[in-house]
């Protein structure tokens, strides 16, 4: 009985491993020099979870590779950003899925998050996808404005489930809800 335990908790890893976050493509606003950059590389350099790092100066981009399994927390990146002095314009994630099925405006528990996927087809996703982060701070005013238009859950304005607010087909992985669309 111990070795069937054992097997199955291996297994549970294996399969749990490859659901994670395994890039993010982050533009950061009011960048006017080399200097400005710098500092939110260095910044960005000292997340836990991120393994390197890239940069496309032309269009103030950095590209984070994250490190294999290890957690990666969406909210530190942003917060990394803007003690450098910045905005995050666009944070666009790259996930691994694993047969992962979606529908409009509901919650997935992935990676250890709650995303609430919003203007998408129900879909099974299955390798790796990009995802855009629209939640408040990570894009503009007048996209959160548009894409408010799109639930009628309370979370998307406070990026958090409170009470009965939100329809959830899985189980809840935080109470923070990270909101993205494909």
């Amino acid at each position: 009985m111990k070795t069937i335990s054992i097997i199955l908790l291996a297994l549970g890893l294996t399969f749990g491993a490859n659901a994670q976050f395994k890039k993010a493509s982050v533009h950061a606003t009011g960048l006017t020099c080399a200097m400005c950059s710098k500092a939110t590389y260095e910044a960005l350099e000292s997340l836990p979870f991120v393994d390197k790092i890239d940069t496309d100066l032309d269009n103030t981009t950095f590209v984070l590779t994250f490190k294999s399994n290890v957690p990666v927390n969406i909210d530190a990146i942003k917060a990394k950003v803007e003690d450098a002095g910045f905005s995050v314009g666009k944070l666009v994630m790259t996930a691994n899925f694993e047969g992962v099925s979606i529908k409009n405006d509901a919650h997935v528990a992935f990676a250890g998050n709650t995303l609430h996927f919003m203007d998408v087809k129900n879909q099974v996703l299955t390798g790796d996808k990009d995802i855009t982060v629209i939640d408040k701070d990570f894009v503009s005013a007048k996209q959160f404005k548009k894409f408010s238009t799109e639930t009628s859950m309370p979370c998307y304005k406070t990026g958090m489930m409170t009470g009965d607010c939100c329809k959830t087909d899985a189980t809840v992985a935080s109470k923070r809800v990270y909101h993205v669309t494909i």
